[in-house]
C-alpha cells in the first residue's frame, strides 16, 4: 500500500450527526489531514517553493501552524508561556519567524515539529472532554474580563486550519500539479 493509500483509507470525516465536540474535532482532524496530504512527498525544495509574490510555503505553513496549535492550548488553554522553539523568539522584530525561518528547516523537522506539536493539542484536548464539555473556561482572560471556552478555542483553530489550506492547495498545485480536497480513495 502507498502513503497516499493508506492517507486516504485513513481520511478523517466528522460524523454526519455526532456530538457537538466530535464534530467540532472532526472537521479540526479533516483539516489537519489535508495540511498533512498538501505537504506529504515534498522534499525541501517543494516546501519552500512559492506562489506568485505571496512569500507563503508549504513549509512555512506546517511551522506556523506547529506555532499556532501550541499557542492555543499553552496561552489560551493552560495559561502557560509556550515552549520551545517559540519561547525564544524575537516575535516583536520577527513576527512572521515561524513562516520566514521554515527554509532552514529540513522537511523532516518541520513535519516532527507540526506532528509533535498536533500530538500535544490532541493529549491536552483529549484531557479536558474527559473532565467536562466544551464550555469549560480556558486560563487566558482578555481585557474585558472574559476567558475563552473550549468550544472557541477548537473553532479557530478549525478557522485557521481552513484558511491555510486555501493557500497551501494552490501552492501545492503550482509545485507538481496536486489538486483536489482530499485524497483519492
Amino acid at each position: 500500500m502507498t502513503e497516499n493509500e493508506a492517507e486516504a483509507e485513513a481520511w478523517p470525516e466528522p460524523p454526519l450527526a455526532g456530538t457537538e465536540a466530535a464534530a467540532i474535532l472532526g472537521a479540526l482532524e479533516r483539516q489537519r489531514a489535508t495540511l498533512a496530504w498538501k505537504c506529504s512527498g515534498l522534499d525541501a525544495s517543494g516546501l519552500r517553493a512559492t506562489l506568485g509574490t505571496s512569500t507563503i510555503t508549504l513549509g512555512g505553513l506546517l511551522k506556523h501552524l506547529a506555532h499556532v496549535e501550541d499557542g492555543h492550548f499553552a496561552r489560551l488553554w493552560l495559561g502557560s508561556p509556550v515552549g520551545a522553539p517559540w519561547d525564544t523568539v524575537d516575535w516583536d522584530s520577527t513576527p512572521d519567524w515561524d513562516y520566514s525561518s521554515a527554509a532552514g528547516d529540513t522537511p523532516e523537522q518541520l513535519r516532527a515539529l507540526w506532528q509533535e506539536s498536533v500530538a500535544r493539542s490532541r493529549a491536552i484536548v483529549d484531557k479536558a472532554l474527559s473532565t467536562g464539555g466544551l464550555d469549560q473556561l480556558g486560563a487566558y482572560t482578555a481585557r474585558s474580563g472574559e476567558r475563552p471556552n473550549l468550544r472557541r478555542i477548537l473553532l479557530d483553530l478549525v478557522e485557521e486550519y481552513a484558511r491555510h489550506a486555501g493557500h497551501a492547495d494552490l501552492i501545492r498545485e503550482s509545485v507538481d500539479g496536486l489538486t483536489g480536497e482530499d485524497p483519492p480513495r
